[in-house]
């Protein structure tokens, strides 16, 4: 048996923060079976994490046996996560991602992301998304991080 990656005082945290969890939510993870040093650590994260609260799925897919599914997502890199809305049968996508594996400070990355995601609300003001409704062009926002 793999050794747990997050010990029962963590578990209990992010259970105490789940808590907070709204609609249900959906984690699509894009991984490959060779070739990805930290693929395995983030799909053992990613189901330990979802484990957690019954508000949580997973799916799991391949980037090359999946990769009209990928492309769908918008998933370049792996592992890749995406962040959905689940509706029943339905997904709703809305548009957040994450490339690499969330440890470090990017843990509480993710836990952030499960729970804007099950909110369905952004956050932002008013004013934030009138000027977002106006762009006219296409604009990809990428945020890099590197664990050190």
């Amino acid at each position: 048996m793999t050794e747990k990656l997050l010990d029962e005082n963590i578990v209990n945290q992010v259970r105490e923060v789940f808590d907070q969890l709204g609609q249900p939510v959906e984690v699509l993870y894009f991984g490959r079976e060779t070739g990805c040093e930290y693929c395995d650590d983030t799909l053992q994260l990613a189901e330990e994490v979802v484990a957690i609260s019954d508000k949580l799925s997973l799916r799991k897919y391949d980037i090359d046996e999946d990769a009209a599914l990928a492309l769908e997502y918008n998933i370049d890199k792996v592992p890749g996560l995406v962040f959905a809305g689940r509706d029943g049968e339905q997904v709703l996508d809305y548009g957040v991602r994450m490339a690499g594996i969330p440890s470090g400070h990017e843990f509480s990355s993710l836990i952030h992301d499960l729970l804007l995601v099950s909110s369905r609300d952004s956050g932002l003001s008013q004013e934030t998304r009138q000027f977002l409704k106006e762009i006219q062009e296409p604009v990809l926002l990428q945020v890099f991080i590197t664990p050190t």
